[in-house]
C-alpha cells in the first residue's frame, strides 16, 4: 500500500469516527431534550443487575441529580447485585445521603440478592425493602474474606455438650493489621449507616465480621429491613405515610398513587460498561502498546498509531476508576519491553521467556480486588500469554535461520556477482558490477565484454579470474 493510499484510508477511519461520536452526542442531546418533564406524581425506578462499578455508580449519580432537579417524590433503587466494588458503593452512599429526594432500595425479584455492598445500600437508604425469598448479607471485605471457621474438627458430643459455644457467631480473624483495619473501617461505616437510618447495628456488624447472611423474613423480624413487598405497587402502598430523613429535613411518603416510571440505562452508561469491564481494559491496553509499537516500527503508516493511542488512552481511563494494582501493571509493562527487547537484541530466548513470566504475574495481579466480575479473566490471561510465547518463537527462529543466511551486502556479497569487462587489459581495467564501474586487477589478459567472477574485494579494487560456467568443468 503506497503512503497516499495508507494516509487516505486513515482519514476516512477517523472520519467514520468522528462521525459515530456525532451521532452518539446527536442521540445524547435528542434525549435530553426529548425527554418529558417527570410529573410530580411519579416515582423513578432504575435497576442494578450486576456487580456494582463505575459505571452503575455513574448511572445513579445522574438518575438521582436529575429526580432532585425535577423534585420528584421518590427513587426506587431495584437490585440483584453480588457486590461491587468500594469505591462505586461509597459513592452511590454519599449520594443517597446528600440527596433531598428519598431514596428506597428494594431487593428484587424473589430469588435476588443484596450482598456485600448491596448490603451497605439497604442500610444507607431512607427505606430498605426486599421482596420474599430474597437474602442480603456476606458484607466482609472480600479481599480478606472467606468462610467462616469449621465444626468439622469438632464432634457431635461436642457440639451437643457445649450448645452455648455451638450458637456462638463465629468471627473471621484476619491475619495481618491492615486486614484487621479493614474490617474495622467496615464496621465502623455500616454500624454508622445502621444508627443513622435506626436499623439493627448489631447484625449489621455481624454480616461484616462473619458474613453473615438473612433472609428477607428474617431481616424484617430483627429490624434490618423496613418492609416486605411482592412487588413495586405493593411497596408503594406499604411505605405509604411513613416518615423519612432526607438532607433538607424529615418528611412524610405520600406513595400509595404515585406513576412508576423505569429509567433505562443510556448510550453513556453502556460504553462506561464496557470500557470498565477488566478484560475490556486489559485487552484495550495491549492494543494500545502494540499499536505503539507498530507505528515505531514502520513510521508514517498512521492507522497503528492512531488505534493504539485511543486505545491507550481508553485502557489509562478504566484503570483510573478501577481498583487496580499498580505492581502488577508495572510487570505487565516489564513483560511486554522484554518481549520487545528479545527482536532488537535477541538472547535466544532469554529475554522473551522473562518478558512472558512477568507479564503473566503482573496480569494476574493486576486487580486489586476479588469481587466477581472485576477480575481479568484466565483465559484472557492465558490467550495472550500464548501469543506472547509464540511472538518469542518466531523471533527466535527468524535469527537462527538468518545465521546460516548467505551474506547479502557489504564486501561479501561482491564475491557471488559476476563482472563484465568495459575493456580490454592485460593487468589493470575498469569492469561494470550492477551498473557500477569498478578498477579491477586480473592475473590473465582480459578481453573487452567478458564475464569474470570476482575472487576478492580490497577496498574499491576488485581480484577477477575468467567466469566459467559449470558446463564448461564437466
Amino acid at each position: 500500500m503506497s503512503r497516499s493510499s495508507q494516509q487516505t484510508w486513515t482519514l476516512r477511519a477517523l472520519g467514520a469516527l468522528c462521525g459515530m461520536l456525532g451521532v452518539w452526542v446527536g442521540l445524547a442531546a435528542q434525549e435530553s431534550k426529548s425527554a418529558p418533564e417527570r410529573p410530580q406524581d411519579t416515582a423513578i425506578v432504575l435497576e442494578i443487575r450486576d456487580a456494582i462499578g463505575p459505571a452503575t455508580s455513574d448511572f445513579f449519580r445522574r438518575t438521582l441529580e436529575r429526580a432532585n432537579e425535577r423534585q420528584a417524590p421518590l427513587v426506587i433503587l431495584q437490585m440483584d447485585t453480588p457486590g461491587g466494588l468500594d469505591s462505586a458503593m461509597r459513592d452511590m452512599i454519599r449520594d443517597i445521603l446528600a440527596s433531598n429526594v428519598p431514596v428506597v432500595t428494594y431487593v428484587a425479584p424473589s430469588g435476588a440478592r443484596a450482598a456485600s455492598a448491596g448490603t451497605y445500600l439497604l442500610y444507607a437508604s431512607h427505606i430498605a425493602a426486599m421482596a420474599p425469598a430474597t437474602n442480603l448479607g456476606a458484607a466482609t471485605p472480600v479481599q480478606i474474606g472467606g468462610s467462616p471457621p469449621s465444626d468439622a474438627g469438632r464432634d457431635e458430643g461436642d457440639k451437643g455438650g457445649d450448645k452455648k459455644a455451638a450458637e456462638a457467631p463465629k468471627t473471621l480473624e484476619p491475619g495481618s493489621a491492615m486486614e484487621r483495619k479493614a474490617v474495622n473501617d467496615a464496621v465502623a461505616y455500616i454500624r454508622g449507616l445502621a444508627e443513622l437510618r435506626g436499623r439493627n447495628a448489631d447484625w449489621a456488624e455481624t454480616a461484616v465480621r462473619t458474613a453473615a447472611s438473612l433472609s428477607a423474613t428474617a431481616a424484617l423480624e430483627q429490624n434490618v429491613i423496613d418492609v416486605i413487598a411482592a412487588d413495586i405497587s405493593e411497596l408503594l402502598r406499604n411505605i405509604d405515610g411513613r416518615k423519612v430523613k432526607v438532607a433538607s429535613g424529615e418528611i412524610e411518603l405520600a406513595t400509595a398513587a404515585l406513576l412508576v416510571e423505569h429509567v433505562q440505562a443510556d448510550w453513556r452508561t453502556q460504553l462506561l460498561a464496557v470500557i470498565t469491564n477488566p478484560n475490556v481494559a486489559y485487552l484495550l491496553m495491549l492494543i494500545g502498546v502494540y499499536g505503539l509499537l507498530l507505528e515505531g516500527y514502520t513510521p508514517g503508516a498512521l492507522v497503528p498509531g492512531v488505534v493504539g493511542a485511543i486505545c491507550l488512552l481508553l485502557a489509562l481511563y478504566a484503570f483510573q476508576v478501577l481498583s487496580v494494582n499498580y505492581a502488577g501493571l508495572g510487570l505487565m509493562l516489564l513483560g511486554l519491553a522484554l518481549i520487545v527487547a528479545e527482536a532488537f537484541s535477541p538472547s535466544f530466548g532469554v529475554l522473551g521467556l522473562g518478558g512472558i513470566v512477568a507479564f503473566v504475574i503482573g496480569s494476574i495481579i493486576l486487580m486489586d480486588t476479588d469481587v466477581p466480575g472485576f477480575q481479568v479473566a484466565r483465559g484472557v490471561i492465558g490467550g495472550m500469554a500464548f501469543v506472547g510465547g509464540l511472538v518469542v518463537l518466531m523471533t527466535s527462529a527468524f535469527f537462527m535461520r538468518s545465521r546460516r543466511r548467505p551474506v547479502e551486502t557489504g564486501a561479501e556479497q561482491m564475491l557471488r556477482e559476476i563482472a563484465i569487462a568495459t575493456e580490454s587489459f592485460e593487468h589493470t581495467g575498469f569492469v561494470r558490477v550492477r551498473g557500477e564501474l569498478w578498477r579491477a586487477n586480473s592475473a590473465t589478459p582480459v578481453q573487452e565484454g567478458q564475464q569474470l567472477r570476482i575472487v576478492k574485494a580490497d577496498g574499491l579494487t576488485l581480484e577477477v579470474v575468467p567466469y566459467t560456467t559449470p558446463s564448461a568443468n564437466r
